[in-house]
């Protein structure tokens, strides 16, 4: 099926590709903002898009507001709210506003604490949506999308709501003349035991099942959340039993915790292309035979965008690509 804006073969495609801003507002404006900048048809944001921290607001009898930020308390006028709103959004976090006894109650409803974490995220992403819409909608350059490993159902159900935006997660699709791209957002077992992790067998069946799916690997992308073991794009601390990092001689010791499914399936089909994240810590560029996989890193939490510019020459099946942090 053709893609409205594909490029046609032999065209040079010029892809961004990002991953783990988990939440971060200001990260994702700038991925919005990087097809016009870096000129690319295609924005691929790989997984962890959504925050883990909820921070209270409070409305106080004296009509200011009060918040806990970074462990630095701060207390605007209600013409300052909204700065600070999005102050806090900018780093990952959502933000709602209330008032202590709601805040007690939520303390003890931990039903209530999940539907209102549910309902801030559905909500920072319709805006997420719909900023994407307005921007680029008509102007050739497609989104794709994907849940990583600590986005939940409510993240997938919004992304199905989406009117611009394409999850490919478990696809396959076309995204220029020859150009087949294979997503996968699954992880291996984390300590974290987050929402979308998976046995290293159930990984390899998944994988096997999409690939029947590329009809040439020649020139094929494998958007794949989780980095192949054993390489550089792997290493984050090794942690005790309490999950603290393990320190030897002043030295954090690292380990690798990628996924042994991922790494054999990239060297069995060798696609042009691997496309990673996961691991915050672990930026690089690496080759697996003919494969040349990326994972850009992430500093979401300082609002710094960290991604790759990637452009694919379909007709000779070769990678120009360049890490970018801004």
């Amino acid at each position: 099926m053709k893609i409205f804006g594909k490029p046609g073969s032999g065209t040079p495609l010029k892809i961004f590709f990002a991953t783990d801003i988990h939440g971060s507002d200001r990260c994702f404006r700038k991925f919005i903002n990087a097809a016009a900048f870096y000129n690319a048809q295609v924005l691929i944001l790989g997984g962890d898009i959504t925050g883990k921290v909820v921070v209270p607001i409070f409305r106080e009898s004296n009509g200011t507001y009060r918040a806990t930020v970074h462990h630095q308390e701060q207390t605007v006028s209600e013409s300052d709210l909204p700065q600070l709103c999005r102050d806090i959004r900018s780093n990952g976090f959502y933000y709602y506003v209330t008032t202590r006894e709601e805040a007690e109650y939520l303390r003890d409803n931990a039903e209530a604490r999940e539907a209102l974490f549910h309902r801030v995220i559905r909500e920072s992403l319709a805006e997420w949506w719909d900023l994407a819409a307005e921007r680029l909608k008509g102007k050739g350059v497609q989104v794709y999308i994907s849940p990583g490993n600590d986005d939940d159902d409510a993240v997938i159900e919004s992304l199905r709501e989406a009117p611009f935006v394409i999850n490919p997660d478990e696809t396959v699709r076309e995204i220029a003349d020859g150009v087949w791209m294979l997503s996968f957002g699954w992880s291996n077992r984390t300590p974290w035991n987050s929402p979308r992790e998976l046995d290293e067998p159930e990984i390899a069946r998944r994988l096997e099942r999409l690939a029947a799916g590329v009809p040439d690997m020649r020139n094929a992308i494998f958007n794949i959340h989780v980095p192949p073991f054993n390489t550089p794009l792997d290493k984050a601390p090794r942690l005790t039993s309490d999950l603290k990092p393990v320190v030897e001689a002043g030295e954090v010791q690292m380990a690798s915790v990628g996924s042994t499914a991922v790494r054999d399936f990239i060297m069995r089909y060798q696609p042009l292309l691997g496309l990673h994240g996961h691991i915050h810590e672990s930026a690089g560029i690496i080759k697996l035979g003919r494969t040349t996989c990326i994972n850009p890193g992430s500093e979401y939490a300082d609002g710094t965008l960290k991604g790759a510019l990637v452009t694919v020459d379909t007709g000779r099946s070769q990678v120009a690509r360049q890490l970018i942090a801004g």
